[in-house]
């Protein structure tokens, strides 16, 4: 049994890579990461001309976190000193990048392969503004910007995508025709965390990328998505907290993931956990190898119009325990679940076959069935 996989050429002793993040913002931060157990780091974004952080610039709420820290604030001359410390007790690096144009990204990654980068992400979006948001839905500006660094560079390239775009079967497969290596997603998702309705101000003073738990279904339904249009290798980002995530993302056609927010709410520690997790979990249920689960799932994902329309309805398997519970009952909006007498009570002729009471009950003791 082996958590190794082979990703991009490149051979990692598992599939958790740490993403572009202020987690990796210099070469002492990836040297942690891998030391911790990283099968990978992606360094913070690298840029041509770096940026001042404002302060405060990270926000949590709901198990969601805000960032509007930009790029790296490390001169990309310096990096090479920053790489050779990440790499000093081995370990692989992906330099992920970005810029504005064709050369000036190719420029870059010319720049990290010389330094010592084992590979290349490219980070063709940002929350932040409107003018890298508006290029990662461009097919076509993605194809340019990926070609023009695959033709630069003798390492693997890989592209981040965004998940605010209209076709993302058309960017993914713009990716494979440029001949990048790999495709990632998601990126952050734009957003405003919250406001403060006793100041009348929002809880950070810009918009920024979304991240962590509430963004894991989209990471998801992109992922599966790149997987059914492409034949490139696919690396899942987003909401990433356990090995039951891993494992979400691997079924819908990931070869590696990313984790991010993860690690900065419960440090370079947590790396382990999940693998620990993982091994256990394979060994209970004798997967030798992660590429067995690979894409297990997307077999289940159809179009709307070649869903079978099923009689089911819902079916109470136990009398109800939970007398002060009333979810399953506010939830139905068909008003198929009634309580009398303390027991709850279903009438199959308004049943209409939702599925959310099988969700909701704590107990999981409604489930539907054929009549």
């Amino acid at each position: 049994m082996t958590l190794a996989i082979d990703f991009m050429g490149l051979k990692l002793n598992n599939p958790i890579i740490v993403a572009a993040g202020p987690w990796s913002r210099n070469g002492d931060m990836i040297r942690k990461a891998i030391l911790a157990g990283a099968g990978a780091v992606v360094t913070e974004t690298i840029v041509n001309e770096v940026n001042i952080d404002v302060r405060p610039r990270v926000a949590y709420r709901n198990n969601g976190v805000q960032n509007i820290r930009l790029y790296s604030d490390i001169l990309l001359e310096e990096w090479e000193r920053e790489i050779d410390s990440a790499k000093s007790n081995g370990g692989i690096v992906i330099a992920s990048i970005c810029a504005q144009t064709s050369s000036e990204i190719s420029f870059i990654a010319g720049k990290m392969e010389k330094i010592g980068a084992d590979a290349i992400e490219l980070g063709l979006a940002s929350p932040m503004g409107e003018g890298l948001e508006v290029m990662a839905a461009s097919a076509e500006r993605i194809y340019e910007m990926t070609r023009k660094v695959v033709s630069s560079v003798d390492i693997p390239v890989m592209v981040k995508l965004s998940q605010n775009v209209t076709n993302m079967s058309k960017v993914a497969c713009a990716v494979e025709r440029a001949g990048g290596s790999a495709i990632s997603a998601i990126d952050t998702v734009r957003c405003i965390l919250g406001v403060d309705i006793k100041s009348r101000k929002p809880c950070l003073p810009t918009y920024g990328g979304y991240s962590g738990n509430p963004i894991r279904p989209l990471g998801l339904a992109s992922v599966a998505t790149i997987a059914q249009s492409t034949k490139l290798p696919v690396c899942g980002i987003g909401g990433i907290e356990t090995y039951e995530h891993v494992l979400e993302y691997m079924m819908l056609g990931a070869s590696a993931i990313q984790i991010g927010t993860a690690l900065m709410l419960n440090g370079f520690g947590h790396i382990q956990g999940i693998k620990n997790d993982l091994e256990r979990w394979m060994e209970a249920n004798d997967i030798q190898n992660l590429s067995e689960l690979r894409g297990a799932a997307l077999s289940g994902i159809k179009s709307f119009d070649e869903i079978q329309v099923e009689p089911k309805i819902s079916h109470l398997k136990d009398a109800c325990s939970s007398g002060d519970c009333h979810k399953c009952i506010s939830a139905c909006i068909y008003g198929a679940l009634t309580k009398n007498a303390g027991e709850v009570f279903l009438s199959p002729e308004l049943c209409r076959g939702c599925g959310l009471c099988s969700d909701i009950c704590p107990e999981q003791n409604l489930e539907l069935i054929w009549p």
